[in-house]
C-alpha cells in the first residue's frame, strides 16, 4: 500500500495515527465483553478503521455526521466519552440512550453526530435536510453520509442522492464498499462495475479510494470539503474496503473464501499505516508502545466507569413523558379580530401563510407546491410572497422529503411536507413511524415536522386517491394527529400543529375544501391540541366521530328533529380527549363512534373499548360503531356511496335511539 503524506506536518500524521489505533483497541476489547456477556451484539468495523477515522478528522467538528454500524471511529474521533459510549453498548441508563437502543443506533447534538436506524437507507435523507439548513443559512458547512453497498440497493438511497442533486446539497455520500451485504457478494447485489458508475446518472462528481489508506480517505475528504463549502454540490465517494469479521459476530465469516481473507489481511488499515509511521521516522517502537498503552487506559477507565453503573430502572411514567419533545401550548385565540367568510381550502392556505410569516425558519416542501401552488391550489402565490428556496417543488421521493424535513429539525428549523394524497404516505411510511416518531424517545432529538395529508373519499377518485389511513398511524407512540372537520377549525388547530415541535399528521378531508365554508377570524389564532369539540348538544345518545362524517352526522340528526345528541368532533386523533367523551358518555348512555375509514381496525375499536372498560356501569346499550365496508375504495359513485357509512350511519341512529 503506497502513502502519499504530501503536506502533512508529522503531527498530523500522528493524530491519524492516534485516532485509526483506538478504534481497533476498543473492538480488541469489545469482542472479549461480548463473549463475557457484558455487551449483547456487536458489529465489528476490524479492516473498515480507516475510512471512518480519516473522514471524521477530515471534517469540522460542527459538521454533521451520519454513521454506521462499523464507524465506531466517528465517535472515537469525534471524542466522545468511553464511559458514555460503552454504557450505550452495554444498554445502561448513562449512554447516550439511556438504555432504550443498542449501539450505535443514536445520536448527539454536541457531537453533531446523528446516528442510524436498522433500516440503514433513510438517514441518508436526513444528510439531505441538514444540508438544506446550512444552504437556507449561508453556512459554509458540509454534511457526511456513510451507506453500505449493501443498503445502497434502498429506494432511500436513490431519493437521498437525486434530491441533493437537484437541490445542490452539500453532502458527501461515502460508500463503504466491503463486497458483501451481510452474506450476500456484490455480484447477487447490483451489476455495475463500480459506484462511482452512479455518480453521471445523478448529475454529481463521483470519487475511488482506496478504504484501507487512512491518509488517502483523510486527503481525499479534506479537499472535497474545502471546495464543497465553497461551491455547494453533493459528491458521491466510493471507498473500496473489506471487512475481516461477520456482519456482526453472530454471523461468522465462513462464506467467505479464505484467500480473499488473506488477501486483504495484507492491506489491514492500522498495521500498513503503522509500518509507513515507523519507515518515515514519524514514529518509533517505543513512542508506539506509549501511544498504545495511554489508550488502553483510557478504555479501562471507559470500562470502569460503564460497568460500575446500575441497568436502567423502569419509570413508566418518565418512558410515556419522553415520547414527545416537552412542549406547553399557550393557546392563542383570535380576540375580537374581523372575521369573515372562507372555505375549508382557504383556512389551510391562510394558516399556512401566517404561520410563515411568524416562523421565518419555517420550510414547506411538497410536489407541485410552488408556481403551480399545489393540486389542490393551497400555496398559489407563496412563492412570490416568500421565495423558493422557503417554498420547495420536490421530486416524487416521498422518503427523501420526510427525512430531509427531520435533517431540518436537527438544524432548529421548522418544516411542512405537504403529501399530495394522503394515499402516497406509504412511500414515505418508513421514515414517519421509525424517524420522526422514534427519534426524541431514543436520543432527545424532535422532530418539528407537520405533514398535511388531504384525505378521504366521496370525490369518486378511486383506491388510490380516496384511502382513510390515519388509523395506521394513531398506533404510533411519538406522533400527534389531527383531523378538522370545518374552516375555523382547521385554520386554529394548523397553526397550533406547526407550533409545535412535535412530529403532526394532519389529515384534512378533500371533499371539504370547497364543500363548507364558515367564518374564520383573518388573524393568526391557535386552537387546543387534544381537546374535541361539541359540534352539537343532547340528551338520548352521543356521536364520536371527525372529518367529514362530522358533517353527515350534523345533517342526518337535522332530518330527525325526535332525536337529540351530543355530537362530539374530536379534532385531535392523538391525543384524543378522554374527558369530553367521558362526561358524554356519563350524561347519554347511548353512543356511536362512526368514521369514514373502513370498520375493522379503525380509530373506533379503541375508543369503544375504553369506554367498555371504564364507563360500562353508565351505558344503556352496546358501543356501537359504523364504518366504511372493510373493501378498498371502489371509483364508480353508486359503488362509493354503498362503501362510505353515510347511508348506514341514520339506521344505526336509530337502533341506538330504541335499544
Amino acid at each position: 500500500m503506497f502513502f502519499d503524506r504530501k503536506h502533512y506536518s508529522n503531527e498530523i500524521l500522528l493524530d491519524l495515527y492516534k485516532a485509526l489505533l483506538k478504534p481497533r483497541l476498543i473492538e480488541e476489547k469489545m469482542l472479549i465483553s461480548l463473549r463475557q456477556g457484558r455487551v449483547s451484539k456487536w458489529f465489528s468495523g476490524i479492516g473498515q478503521e480507516a475510512i471512518a477515522v480519516g473522514s471524521t478528522m477530515a471534517l469540522q467538528e460542527d459538521e454533521y455526521i451520519l454513521p454506521l454500524h462499523r464507524n465506531l471511529g466517528v465517535f472515537t474521533t469525534r471524542n466522545c466519552p468511553l464511559g458514555k459510549l460503552f454504557a450505550q453498548f452495554q444498554g445502561k441508563a448513562g449512554g447516550f440512550t439511556k438504555g432504550r437502543d443498542r449501539s450505535f443506533h443514536f445520536g448527539s447534538r454536541d457531537y453533531h453526530i446523528v446516528g442510524m436506524i436498522s433500516h440503514l437507507g433513510p438517514q441518508l435523507a436526513v444528510a439531505d435536510g441538514i444540508a438544506l439548513a446550512d444552504v437556507l443559512a449561508k453556512n459554509k458547512k458540509i454534511t457526511l453520509a456513510y451507506s453500505g453497498d449493501g443498503g445502497s440497493s434502498e429506494g432511500d438511497f436513490h431519493e437521498a442522492l437525486n434530491v441533493a442533486a437537484v437541490w445542490d446539497l452539500p453532502v458527501i455520500f461515502l460508500i463503504e464498499n466491503n463486497g458483501y451485504g451481510l452474506s450476500t457478494p456484490n455480484r447477487e447485489q447490483f451489476r455495475f462495475r463500480s459506484f462511482i458508475n452512479k455518480g453521471i446518472g445523478y448529475g454529481m462528481d463521483a470519487v475511488q479510494v482506496d478504504g484501507n489508506n487512512v491518509l488517502e480517505v483523510y486527503d481525499t475528504i479534506s479537499q472535497l470539503a474545502s471546495s464543497m463549502r465553497l461551491h455547494p454540490r453533493p459528491v458521491l465517494v466510493e471507498a473500496l474496503t473489506f471487512r475481516m469479521r461477520g456482519h456482526e459476530e453472530a454471523s461468522g465469516i465462513k462464506y467467505v473464501p479464505q484467500e480473499l481473507l488473506n488477501e486483504w489481511s495484507k492491506k489491514d488499515p492500522v498495521t500498513t499505516y503503522e509500518q509507513f509511521l515507523l519507515k518515515e521516522g514519524v514514529l518509533t517502537a517505543s513512542m508506539t508502545k506509549e501511544i498504545r498503552s495511554a489508550i488502553k487506559n483510557e478504555i479501562e477507565r471507559g470500562l470502569e466507569e460503564a460497568f460500575g453503573q446500575e441497568p436502567p430502572k423502569a419509570n413508566t411514567e418518565q418512558e410515556l413523558a419522553d415520547m414527545y419533545t416537552p412542549f406547553e401550548q399557550h393557546v392563542q385565540g383570535p380576540g375580537i379580530e374581523k372575521q369573515s367568510e372562507k372555505r375549508f381550502v382557504d383556512a389551510i392556505s391562510d394558516a399556512l401563510r401566517q404561520s410563515m410569516e411568524k416562523y421565518p425558519n419555517l420550510v414547506l416542501m411538497g410536489q407541485d407546491i410552488a408556481q403551480y401552488g399545489g393540486v389542490f391550489k393551497i400555496t398559489e402565490g407563496f412563492v412570490e410572497k416568500f421565495d423558493k428556496s422557503r417554498v420547495r417543488n420536490t421530486p416524487l421521493c416521498e422518503s427523501a422529503i420526510v427525512g430531509a424535513a427531520l435533517g431540518l429539525s436537527v438544524k432548529g428549523y421548522k418544516s411542512m411536507v405537504e403529501m399530495q394524497f394522503a394515499d402516497f404516505v406509504t412511500c414515505g411510511f418508513n421514515q414517519i413511524v421509525n424517524n420522526l416518531a422514534k427519534s426524541h424517545y431514543r436520543w432527545g432529538q424532535h422532530a418539528d415536522v407537520v405533514i398535511r395529508m388531504p384525505t378521504g373519499a366521496n370525490t369518486a377518485a378511486g383506491p388510490f386517491h380516496s384511502q382513510s389511513n390515519e388509523a395506521w398511524f394513531f398506533h404510533t407512540p411519538g406522533l400527534k394527529i389531527v383531523y378538522p372537520s370545518n374552516p375555523f377549525d382547521a385554520k386554529g388547530l394548523l397553526n397550533a400543529a406547526i407550533e409545535d415541535p412535535n412530529p403532526y399528521l394532519f389529515f384534512e378531508h378533500k371533499y371539504l375544501y370547497r364543500s363548507v365554508s364558515g367564518m374564520v377570524p383573518d388573524s393568526y389564532y391557535t386552537l387546543p391540541i387534544g381537546k374535541a369539540a361539541l359540534a352539537s348538544t343532547g340528551d338520548d345518545l352521543t356521536i364520536i366521530t371527525y372529518g367529514l362524517c362530522v358533517q353527515w352526522a350534523l345533517e342526518i340528526l337535522g332530518q330527525m328533529p325526535q332525536i337529540s345528541a351530543d355530537v362530539i368532533d374530536l379534532r385531535t386523533l392523538l391525543p384524543w380527549d378522554k374527558e369530553t367523551v367521558a362526561a358524554s358518555v356519563k350524561k347519554t348512555g347511548r353512543v356511536l363512534i362512526v368514521h369514514e375509514d373502513c370498520l375493522t381496525g379503525g380509530i373506533g375499536a379503541e375508543i369503544a373499548a375504553w369506554i367498555g372498560e371504564n364507563y360500562f356501569r353508565y351505558l344503556d346499550a352496546p358501543v356501537m360503531r359504523e364504518g366504511s365496508l372493510d373493501t378498498a375504495v371502489p371509483f364508480a359513485p353508486a359503488l362509493e356511496q354503498n362503501f362510505l357509512p353515510k347511508y348506514r350511519m341514520e339506521e344505526k341512529i336509530k337502533q341506538l335511539a330504541a335499544f
